[in-house]
């Protein structure tokens, strides 16, 4: 039993208060922090509403490590749940590292000015938190954090070795706008349109983004989606903690509408991240771009269709080839029956949820920075399955990919 904090009120942050009020008996007392104190106090509401708990609401700068600390110091929680952007990141674990707090996030950092996604900044906080008696989890979301587990369950469960894997996350929802994005536009066109890198006989290899496509058919009737290769952060560590993975590649479907409006957007400068002089002010087109655009957290009474994310691995076993591939599928509109959001907020809340959950019940607690995949995959699978996110294993699904 533990007191947590929960920085982000936004679409994830939403699905992770829901789901730790479920939980009175592993969350019971929840804090829910935001720049904008206001969603809090909606999403407080509902939980009075749904759950009859009571949650506290605060106003906290996650860019500010001083004002981090003395709400650390006040609410003194067990664990922070980082379900905010991933450029605040660092300013959080250092926070926690001056206050004795662990820490979780469902992203890994990036520098605000470059879009670039890598570990390096987070893993070298290994010693600081392991001297301090501290862990941090990172990547505790759907992708990463599901597919990382899904990865580590097939590896001790299926097969001796590891050497081709390929994820998979399809979204089949609609939301009947010509273009919105499904969590927070800024990060979510940033890494859309970052080059390309897949893990090739031990190296990245770097092409254009949105380069390389391919048909894929999800199982149990979603439905034929056309999925495009793109880099995705867990492609790092899982190729560093699998060492013998030969090949390892990500994929994301997109919509016809959505690659010519993003291309268009592009081509005229509104996704860019560097800042530019407009009426005697500096304005990042990004930011100005995503003010325009639907709130994600408004989407869910209105999307419909399913998700359809997995992991196809192929590798050996008894000396003998073989491929799995395990995933979930989760129906946009069932998550907004119970936590009022769609599915992409809801596959990132509920991993968030469960890692939470492993940390505190002990099953998890170890001082320093992990990523998911380091880390036992069973109990967490089974949470998986006990909350909301079941998941299917098919062996030997006989599709090729590129």
């Amino acid at each position: 039993m533990a007191k947590v904090l929960i920085i982000g009120a936004g679409g994830v942050g939403q699905v992770v208060a829901h789901k730790c009020a479920q939980l009175a008996n592993v969350f019971t007392d929840i804090v829910l922090a935001s720049r904008n104190e206001e969603k809090c106090k909606r999403i407080a509401a509902q939980l009075k509403n749904n759950y009859g708990r009571t949650i506290k609401t605060v106003q906290v700068d996650a860019d500010n490590v001083p004002e981090l600390v003395a709400l650390f110091n006040n609410i003194k929680p067990f664990m922070v749940i980082n379900v905010a952007l991933p450029y605040q990141d660092l300013t959080i674990m250092d926070a926690c590292l001056e206050t004795g707090v662990h820490y979780l996030d469902t992203a890994n950092y990036e520098p605000l000015d470059t879009a670039k996604f890598e570990y390096k900044w987070q893993w070298a906080y290994q010693e600081k938190f392991k001297q301090a008696g501290l862990m941090a989890l990172l990547g505790s979301g759907f992708d990463p954090g599901a597919t990382n587990m899904f990865t580590a369950y097939i590896a001790k469960h299926y097969f001796d070795e590891i050497h081709h894997l390929d994820i998979i996350d399809v979204n089949g929802g609609d939301h009947g706008y010509p273009f919105a994005t499904n969590f927070n536009p800024e990060i979510n066109i940033r890494e859309v349109t970052a080059e390309c890198r897949h893990w090739e006989e031990g190296a990245f290899v770097t092409t254009a983004a949105m380069s390389t496509q391919q048909s894929f058919t999800c199982p149990d009737g979603v439905g034929t989606y056309n999925i495009y290769r793109m880099y995705h952060e867990e492609l790092e560590s899982l190729t560093k903690h699998f060492p013998s993975i030969k090949r390892a590649q990500f994929w994301m479907s997109f919509g016809d509408s959505y690659i010519k409006h993003l291309d268009v957007l592009g081509n005229v400068g509104m996704t860019g991240i560097e800042p530019i002089e407009f009426q005697g002010q500096q304005i990042v087109p990004i930011q100005f771009l995503k003010a325009l655009l639907p709130d994600p957290s408004t989407l869910g009474s209105r999307t419909k269709g399913k998700t359809c994310i997995g992991c196809v691995v192929r590798g050996i076993k008894d000396g003998k080839e073989k491929t799995v591939y395990l995933y979930n599928i989760k129906d946009h509109q069932d998550c907004f029956g119970e936590v009022q959001s769609q599915a992409i907020s809801y596959t990132t809340g509920v991993p968030a949820m469960i890692g939470a959950k492993m940390m505190i019940e002990g099953t998890w607690m170890k001082s320093g920075v992990w990523n998911m995949e380091q880390l036992d995959p069973d109990a967490f699978m089974a949470d998986m399955n006990e909350y909301g996110l079941p998941w299917k294993v098919i062996e030997d699904p006989g599709f090729d990919l590129i």
